[in-house]
């Protein structure tokens, strides 16, 4: 079904433009923006994707990746087609490109708002993840889901590539707790030429979030010869610094796919090194994803160095949490994170 996208504004010139992404498509009647899944219709931006979910899961809190908000929990997560981003080493393609290279097509199963969140309770869930594809192009499908969720005591999780405008960003602060944003390079050119999008609204939204006050937690996916090397690792670890050292960093390896099957998979090593430099910045938490490896997964107290959180499997499916309310039990120093 299609719903009206109420984060857009009517220009002097006749056009709608989309508030909900950098992107900031003008658009006239009958085009469609950037995402795929907006489009004016009599004069209105619609949603296409409203209640349409192009897939869904219940998974471990620690896939999404979030390591810091409510450890060991299960979070009802689900997503729709279209994206804001073309990345050629888009991991779930089949359903974010679907409608640009299928003559702007939609499919999913029917999942109005309150059905998520019967079925996020139901299953036992602590939260609902948007995610799977941007959840931002389909933001007033997420506004109204997260709003009865937090009615119902459940806490929401925004998983994005961080290009939501401070439009969004004032909208979103109201119903979502937790933010995974992947910051995918420190180059304009690698967003230019394999995103189809810019650095720098990236940054700036990574640095509003944390303003307004999300638990934010930064995913890299490292992919050879692209984004790999030791001074853009530095960067990137230094940018998050900069902003708080406490916000957890998630390095994680490329694996062939959608564009970019010629491209080798990420060494281990280059995790390792990117684990390294980002405690060399001062980042207290950095995990290394994508890789079975638990001491570059559990967390540690940055006071004394005890092992509060232990996480084990190759998605840190079985999840020990020592702390006690938030704190490390052996020298009870707070250990910044959403844990209840």
């Amino acid at each position: 079904m299609s719903a009206k996208a109420w984060l857009s504004k009517k220009l002097p010139s006749g056009k709608i433009m989309c508030e909900a992404c950098a992107h900031a498509c003008k658009l006239d009647e009958g085009e469609y923006g950037i995402c795929g899944v907006r489009k004016v219709e009599n004069g209105e931006l619609k949603l296409l994707v409203y209640g349409k979910a192009a897939a869904m899961n219940v998974d471990p809190v620690e896939k999404k990746p979030m390591y810091h908000f409510l450890p060991g929990s299960q979070v009802f997560s689900f997503g729709t087609v279209g994206c804001n981003l073309s990345c050629s080493f888009c991991q779930n393609f089949e359903i974010s490109q679907f409608p640009q290279e299928h003559e702007h097509k939609i499919f999913g199963k029917d999942l109005p708002p309150k059905l998520a969140v019967d079925l996020a309770l139901q299953y036992g869930c602590k939260a609902i993840a948007y995610t799977y594809n941007e959840p931002i192009v389909w933001f007033e499908y997420t506004y109204d889901t997260a709003k009865l969720a937090k009615e119902a005591g459940l806490k929401n999780i925004y998983v994005t590539s961080g290009y939501e405008t401070h439009k969004a960003l004032d909208k979103l602060a109201d119903v979502i707790d937790g933010m995974n944003i992947d910051l995918k390079a420190f180059i304009d050119e690698f967003y230019k030429e394999l995103c189809g999008a810019r650095l720098k609204p990236v940054l700036e939204a990574i640095k509003y979030a944390y303003k307004k006050g999300f638990w934010i937690e930064i995913t890299t996916l490292f992919i050879p010869g692209k984004n790999d090397s030791e001074e853009e690792m530095r960067q990137i670890a230094n940018f998050i610094a900069s902003i708080d050292t406490a916000i957890p960093w998630h390095v994680s390896g490329f694996y062939p796919t959608y564009k970019m099957l010629d491209t080798n998979p990420t060494p281990p090593d280059t995790l390792l090194k990117a684990y390294k430099i980002g405690k060399d910045e001062g980042l207290k938490f950095v995990y290394v994803g994508n890789f079975n490896a638990p001491e570059f997964t559990a967390t540690y107290c940055p006071a004394c160095g005890y092992k509060v959180i232990e996480r084990a499997g190759y998605l840190g499916e079985k999840v020990v949490n020592h702390l006690q309310d938030g704190r490390c039990p052996k020298c009870h120093t707070f250990i910044p994170g959403v844990w209840k």
